[in-house]
């Protein structure tokens, strides 16, 4: 699928995996980006691994793994935790040869967080360029706006749009989005009143 796609489009490909070696075989197929959710933490051969082929990364939050982390996630202070987190990572992703200019840092919007940790991440985003990374932000149809709107993802399009021009104006750079056409030409206006 990574050869087919990087054949067809001219565009830096992501592909999403905590895996070492599921990277190692996706970068020497051509993919640009690892998008690991786990911070480089759930596999400690995975910054190595990207570090040598000289791809980018971006580190997500997220509270425990896939399977617990929505069971009743807790902070005692949402924001301070999370920019420890992503600080640490960068620093681990430093450490092991992944330039500066390559890390992309994600608040994890769901992945760990209550509905109230969502909304607060997007008004607070700003807090995180503290980091100097780039703020990437998959809002897509997640279910803090199905629980606002009351609709399943399908009929989320209106919702996603809007956070995610709430998003570009408190400071994400890079959306993760299912409706590209749709969230660039919201954005476009949104930056031309910006």
């Amino acid at each position: 699928v990574v050869k087919a796609v990087i054949k067809e489009f001219d565009l830096p490909v992501s592909v999403d995996t905590y895996k070492s070696k599921v990277a190692k075989a996706i970068l020497e197929e051509g993919a640009s980006i690892i998008n690991d959710i786990s911070a480089l933490r759930f596999d400690p051969d995975m910054a190595e691994t990207i570090a040598s082929t000289g791809a980018g990364v971006v580190i997500m939050h997220i509270t425990g793994k896939p399977k617990t982390m929505q069971k009743n996630p807790s902070y005692k202070n949402l924001m301070r935790e999370i920019t420890s987190y992503l600080a640490e990572s960068i620093k681990q992703a430093v450490s092991s040869g992944i330039p500066e200019d390559r890390i992309i840092i994600d608040p994890g919007i769901g992945f760990g967080k209550s509905f109230s940790h969502n909304i607060t991440i997007l008004k607070k985003l700003k807090q995180f360029k503290i980091l100097k990374k780039p703020i990437l932000l998959g809002l897509s149809r997640k279910s803090f706006i199905g629980k606002i709107l009351d609709l399943p993802p399908e009929d989320r399009l209106e919702g996603t749009l809007a956070a995610s021009v709430i998003g570009i104006i408190n400071g994400a750079q890079i959306l993760r989005t299912h409706d590209v056409k749709e969230t660039q030409r919201a954005i476009a206006v949104a930056e031309a009143v910006l």
